[in-house]
């Protein structure tokens, strides 16, 4: 089984991400800054956040879904807010995605919130609402049922650093991957944590028995040269003695995002 994980950077570099997952096309893709406009079919809309203006990707989540159409595609939101088709407002929904090939039966799966909840009258102030999600998948090659679950985490303007938001996050992130995996499972929890790799977010999901592969076998960060600030890590892909770690990488390039997509071979 293949698990990718990766902080989509909200379809800014469509036309490099999407033939990149058709020709990768992971088992399972772990999908973070996912952005859903069900009321417009633009390819593209501006976000503005004061002085932060991006382009999002209108209708990413849709993109992803035609780009693996074997797979279950799961939207899960944080917020509806507004962004822009020039001076028209469009109502917009902000969050993560999961794709499961459709050889993985989904046999149980949950999604909650790390931060605050559903926000449906805009984005809020910062620090936001975030999203989870858990999925308990059956793989027939090593038969064996696996409980996967990702999150965004919080961005907090003032950084990266330990803050009570963020103990919450991982204790409710812990409890959600548990609450539907079973004891003898392979886990894997993954995303993009928003933290430094010293945080107490690794100890609090070392609760759970879980391990983290990027800082674990060395990788210098998950950031690549499309971020230009100085913290060249942000994702995590953790793992429990149960998954059997054929393989693991950060993949610097492709750059498909300014987040390095991390891969799992179980």
């Amino acid at each position: 089984m293949q698990i990718m994980c990766l902080n989509g950077w909200g379809g800014k570099l469509h036309d490099r991400l999407i033939p990149y997952l058709q020709d990768t096309n992971p088992d399972v893709l772990c999908l973070q800054e996912v952005v859903h406009s069900p009321e417009t079919e633009k390819d593209w809309l501006t976000y503005r956040d004061g002085d932060h203006v991006l382009p999002q990707r209108a209708n990413f989540f849709r993109d992803v879904a035609k780009a693996l159409p074997d797979h279950v595609a799961i939207f899960c939101p944080a917020a509806q807010g507004i962004l822009w088709d020039n001076e028209t407002e469009i109502p917009s929904q902000w969050g993560l995605a999961t794709f499961v090939h459709k050889s993985f039966p989904i046999i149980a799966q949950r999604q909650s919130f790390v931060h605050k909840q559903f926000s449906p009258d805009g984005y809020g102030d910062h620090p936001r609402s975030r999203s989870a999600h858990a999925v308990r998948v059956y793989d027939f090659t090593n038969d064996t049922p696996v409980t996967i679950a990702h999150m965004h985490g919080l961005r907090d303007l003032a950084g990266k650093m330990d803050t009570p938001d963020r103990a919450t996050q991982a204790h409710r992130l812990k409890g959600l991957a548990t609450s539907i995996a079973e004891p003898d499972d392979p886990l894997i929890v993954c995303g993009d944590f928003n933290v430094e790799p010293g945080s107490e977010t690794f100890e609090i999901l070392a609760q759970a028995g879980l391990t983290d592969l990027v800082t674990f076998r060395g990788f210098p960060g998950t950031r690549n040269s499309l971020y230009k600030k100085p913290s060249r890590f942000a994702d995590y892909m953790m793992v429990n003695n149960r998954t059997r770690v054929r393989a693991f990488d950060v993949i610097y390039s492709p750059e498909v995002s300014d987040h390095c997509p991390l891969v799992l071979e179980t």
